[in-house]
């Protein structure tokens, strides 16, 4: 299972990169290999703003569908459009072209709550 040192993650099976006061947020490598091959990823929250936790978007494959939940508060500024053409990127690369939103961070100190690499690899 790929988890890179450089994230933070949820319970939830999200991560975050931190690039100044935005948060890029996607899917875990983990969590696409449970859903299998991912066919639409939904987000029609962008422009709002949602409380940490908030379900901001929703995952679509062969055989289910998950929530895909904020990892902090914030606004969610951009979604990432190449998934509308291409949602097996989120399979292919979640961590890179697969990544799904960006989010203004409300309170950056939420940060320092999510799981490290090493918690969220015994969570797994």
């Amino acid at each position: 299972m790929n988890i890179p040192e450089n994230l933070k993650y949820t319970k939830d099976h999200e991560w975050v990169r931190v690039e100044g006061n935005i948060a890029v947020v996607g899917i875990t490598d983990y969590a696409q290999s449970q859903l299998g091959d991912i066919v639409f990823v939904d987000v029609q929250t962008v422009g709002e703003t949602l409380e940490q936790g908030d379900m901001f978007g929703a995952i679509e494959a062969v055989k289910t569908v998950a929530d895909a939940y904020m990892p902090l508060s914030g606004e969610v500024s951009e979604f990432n459009t190449a998934l509308e053409n291409a949602p097996e990127l989120v399979n292919k690369d979640p961590y890179g072209e697969g990544w799904m939103v960006k989010i203004e961070m409300a309170d950056p100190a939420q940060i320092e709550g999510l799981l490290t690499p090493d918690d969220y690899k015994k969570l797994i």
